[in-house]
Order: C-alpha cells, then sequence, then structure tokens
C-alpha cells in the first residue's frame, strides 16, 4: 500500500512534472494543493495542516531548531533569488551607500523573512553596518495587518517596532520610512512614485560578482515535512527527493532546449545557457553543492535571533539523506 502524503507548494516548474503526475516518488500516493506561498507559511506554520510544505526559509530555521521539533527539511529548494535588489530607499533621505543606512529606520515586512536576514546579515559583515545602529520597523507590505509567524530572541540592541496600521510601501514613499527591505517590490516603487528608488539599481552587476566571489546562491524557499512520516516510513524522504530531482531535471531540460520556445520570454534559452557557464549546475539541490549558502543562512538567522541555535547543514535535513547510490 502506498504511503499517502498530502504536499502544498506554489506552483513552480522545476515541481511541475511531480505535481502533474508525469514525475512519481516510489511508494507514495501524493495530493498535492497549489496555493500562493504566503497562505501555505501561514497554514503550515501554525496548524501543519498537510505533510509535506514549502516553507520560508527563515521561519522553517526557527521551527526546525526548536529543541523539541516536530519536522524537518528535504534538502529541495523552491525558490532561489539574490536580494541585493530589495533594498529600497527614500531619494530625500540621501541614502547613496550601504553605510549610509547606519542609523536610519528600516522596516522589514516581518523579522523572520528571509530575503531581509540575506541583507541584514550582508550588511553586518560586510556593509559595516551593526544592526543595533538601525531604528527597525515590522509592517505589511503593501497591506496593513501582517505579523510575525515565529518566536523571536532578538540580539541584544536590536529595536524592533510592530506598525499593524500602516504599510511598508507608504511609509517609504511618505518618507516616515527611510529605506525598506522587502522580497516583492512594494507598490509604490512598482507605480513608479519618484521618491521610491532601489538602493542599488545596478543589483544584478553586484549580485553576479557577490556570486562569484562567495559561492552564496541565496535560498529562499525550502520543503519541509513532518518528522511523524519519516517514524513509519524512514524511505520517504529520500524518496521525495528523488522525485524532486526528476522533476527538476525535466523542467531544465525544456529551458534550455534551443530547439523550441517553451516560454513566451526571448533569449531565455541564452540567458539561461550563460548562467549555467557561471554556475554549473543551475539549480542544485542537496548540501554539499550549497554548502556555502546553507552555512551563511544558519550562521545568519542564528546571529539575528530567529534559530534556536546554530546549526549545522546536515541537522536540518534526515540523517543520511545524501548517502551515495551510484553504482
Amino acid at each position: 500500500m502506498s504511503l499517502k502524503l498530502t504536499i502544498a507548494t506554489s506552483d513552480y516548474d522545476h515541481f511541475r512534472d511531480f505535481r502533474l503526475g508525469q514525475v512519481t516518488a516510489e511508494g507514495i500516493d501524493a495530493t498535492w494543493l497549489t496555493l500562493g506561498h504566503h497562505e501555505i507559511f501561514s497554514r503550515f506554520t501554525f496548524n501543519r495542516e498537510w505533510d509535506v510544505s514549502e516553507l520560508s526559509f527563515a521561519k522553517f530555521s526557527a521551527q526546525v531548531t526548536r529543541p523539541d521539533s516536530d519536522i524537518v527539511g528535504l534538502p529541495v529548494y523552491a525558490s532561489r533569488l539574490f536580494r541585493f535588489a530589495s533594498i529600497y530607499v527614500n531619494r530625500n533621505k540621501n541614502i547613496k551607500t550601504a553605510k549610509d543606512l547606519k542609523g536610519k529606520r528600516i522596516g522589514v515586512p516581518e523579522w523572520a523573512h528571509t530575503a531581509a536576514v540575506y541583507m541584514r546579515g550582508w550588511l553586518m559583515h560586510e556593509g559595516g553596518v551593526p544592526l543595533a545602529d538601525i531604528d527597525w520597523v515590522q509592517a505589511g507590505t503593501n497591506e496593513a495587518g501582517r505579523i510575525e509567524k515565529v518566536e523571536l530572541t532578538l540580539p541584544q540592541d536590536v529595536k524592533l517596532t510592530s506598525m499593524p496600521d500602516k504599510t511598508l510601501s507608504g511609509m517609504i514613499a511618505s518618507g516616515e520610512l527611510d529605506a525598506v527591505i522587502i522580497a516583492r517590490p512594494p507598490d509604490s516603487f512598482r507605480q513608479k512614485h519618484p521618491d521610491v528608488i532601489r538602493l542599488f539599481p545596478d543589483y544584478e552587476e553586484i549580485e553576479q560578482r557577490y556570486y562569484r566571489d562567495t559561492r552564496v546562491y541565496p535560498i529562499m524557499h525550502v520543503i519541509a515535512l513532518r518528522k511523524a512520516i519519516l517514524a513509519g516510513a524512514p524511505w520517504a524522504a529520500r524518496n521525495l527527493l528523488n522525485a524532486f530531482e526528476e522533476s527538476k531535471r525535466r523542467s531544465l531540460e525544456r529551458i534550455l532546449d534551443p530547439a523550441v520556445s517553451r516560454y513566451p520570454v526571448p533569449w531565455l534559452t541564452d540567458y539561461a545557457r550563460r548562467m549555467q557557464e557561471m554556475f554549473g549546475e543551475l539549480y542544485p539541490y542537496g548540501i554539499e553543492a550549497n554548502r556555502p549558502t546553507l552555512e551563511l543562512f544558519l550562521r545568519y538567522v542564528h546571529e539575528q535571533g530567529i534559530a534556536h541555535g546554530l546549526a549545522k547543514p546536515e541537522e536540518i535535513f534526515p540523517t543520511g539523506i545524501m548517502a551515495p547510490v551510484k553504482i
């Protein structure tokens, strides 16, 4: 009899063939729920409504490092994005460089917001801006009322103020905030408000240089599963990983196909091949290929009071998940 599992993720091309049943996980009967990622994060974090879930890497890190954690991860990365494009400033605040953020008032959607974790860590270690030298504000990006979803233990001297009745988009446009760090562009930026600009308009060049220097390819969302599943079926984790790997392989094959235009974007295949030359493996899963990214992020969430301890990459995934199987 197959193990019945519910899986909830957003709609990703690299999950498509698994979601549609064109790829299967051996021994597993999957019921797939395709929802918006904010809904998935909230419902899994608060209620554990399904067995396998896409989850923000920051929120996952908070939950997986609890002493009594009931979840573990798969080394499958739903979303990866560099985030130097995610710092927006008010044009009137005379902020030209990262160091100009010192002493400023900066908004984030949540403290445990993965994009903000990466950029706060970069500011702290590379930008010369201690986190305690910033007045931090938490509010919804474009809708008021967003809340933190995991417990926090903020570093000493770090101040975080919740403003549930306001939005980051509105406060950066009005000048109430000097800057914001947001994964999703605020409405005021998308609607071309004259005072809302990116701190790094040349972000792609910066991000490519950052990758060459660090080999860090930021992971935004991971796949979590309830530990109780593995108690009765310890084989399920690796079989799920195998299915995710095959689904991704097929997705990359489509993207890199030079003979067929599968996506309505000109020169996408050429760009993908250039990125393949830079990265080698274009979108790696697993632990070792991602060790620089995993170690960096786990250090950042520990330093920023999100994780309950400094975890090693192997500690957040099932023991032996990457055991070699090649003949």
